[in-house]
């Protein structure tokens, strides 16, 4: 599949998805474009069509993925005039793939929807950030109909290495709830402990370099912690969307009746942050939110 050129749609090319597109024109298909703001450079100078609509990047693409920020931008996306519902009227045997992280609910809605038009779906959210974007690295978690995913597997590695078929539709958009759950988690932990440790006069880089060689090591320990300890909190994941999908389990939690206590407590803290100016920084600036009440920041002299 991947020796022939396919046509491509693409749309939403922001941090995480001009990159991903970039890869995509790299492997030699033919890419149709579309997306709210400016087009990155590289896709703008790239082989790449803009279309003006996402419905005419339906109507010309095979395969069309979506990159958007949340459930309601996806539903306008798909479904709002212009959209591709209306591209895929004549497109049967077309697929959606949906990489942004949404709701579980909606995303099986939202399936049902695009295959009663004679399309196909798939919900392939995405963990990585925007370096695993940019490096073709990112973890992909799949939702939908077996052959649909075997056809489009070829296309996810071209952004990724470790892809997961979860189940059906919107199985894809649970395992990234529980993803973004066990991120925000981590990023807390990192966040006290390098708080803790500098409050008590340890160089909080040294700590770093020795946690990453026993038990406690972690992705989150190697990235965000270097971020909170360099004050470097451009966004690779804003909190704001982090704030989103905590939203999405805290919510799904209780419609299934289940606690989760340290995810509404990681959400605290996103809020506090953002009350503070912080919807735009890097998720790992939670610690901002824990330095605020210890009177104390990380790497300063105590």
């Amino acid at each position: 599949m991947t020796d022939t050129p396919l046509k491509l749609g693409f749309i939403g090319l922001g941090i995480m998805g001009a990159p991903m597109c970039g890869h995509l024109i790299a492997a030699g298909h033919q890419l149709f474009v579309h997306t709210r703001g400016k087009v990155a450079p590289a896709i703008a100078q790239s082989s790449a069509t803009q279309c003006t609509t996402a419905r005419g990047v339906a109507e010309r693409a095979d395969i069309v993925f979506l990159m958007l920020p949340d459930t309601p931008d996806v539903e306008k996306v798909l479904f709002g005039a212009g959209g591709v519902a209306e591209g895929l009227k004549n497109g049967s045997g077309k697929i959606v793939v949906d990489m942004s992280s949404i709701s579980p609910v909606a995303t099986k809605d939202f399936a049902r929807r695009i295959e009663a038009l004679g399309a196909r779906y798939l919900d392939a959210p995405v963990s990585g950030g925007e370096v695993g974007a940019k490096n073709a690295t990112l973890s992909i978690m799949v939702g939908g109909p077996d052959a649909v995913f075997e056809r489009v597997k070829p296309l996810f590695e071209k952004m990724g290495k470790n892809i997961t078929l979860v189940g059906g539709n919107g199985d894809g958009q649970t395992a990234k709830v529980a993803n973004q759950i066990i991120v925000a988690l981590n990023i807390e932990a990192v966040a006290e402990a390098l708080l803790f440790a500098s409050r008590a006069g340890a160089d909080p880089a040294r700590v770093r370099e020795a946690l990453l060689g026993g038990f406690a090591s972690s992705k989150i320990l190697e990235v965000h912690a270097e971020r909170m300890i360099k004050r470097t909190f451009d966004p690779g994941f804003r909190i704001a969307l982090h704030q989103k999908d905590l939203n999405l389990a805290l919510s799904a939690a209780k419609e299934l009746g289940v606690a989760l206590p340290n995810t509404a407590g990681a959400q605290q803290l996103f809020s506090a942050c953002v009350a503070h100016g912080g919807a735009g920084w890097d998720h790992s600036g939670m610690v901002r939110a824990l330095e605020t009440m210890a009177n104390f920041e990380v790497g300063q002299k105590a």
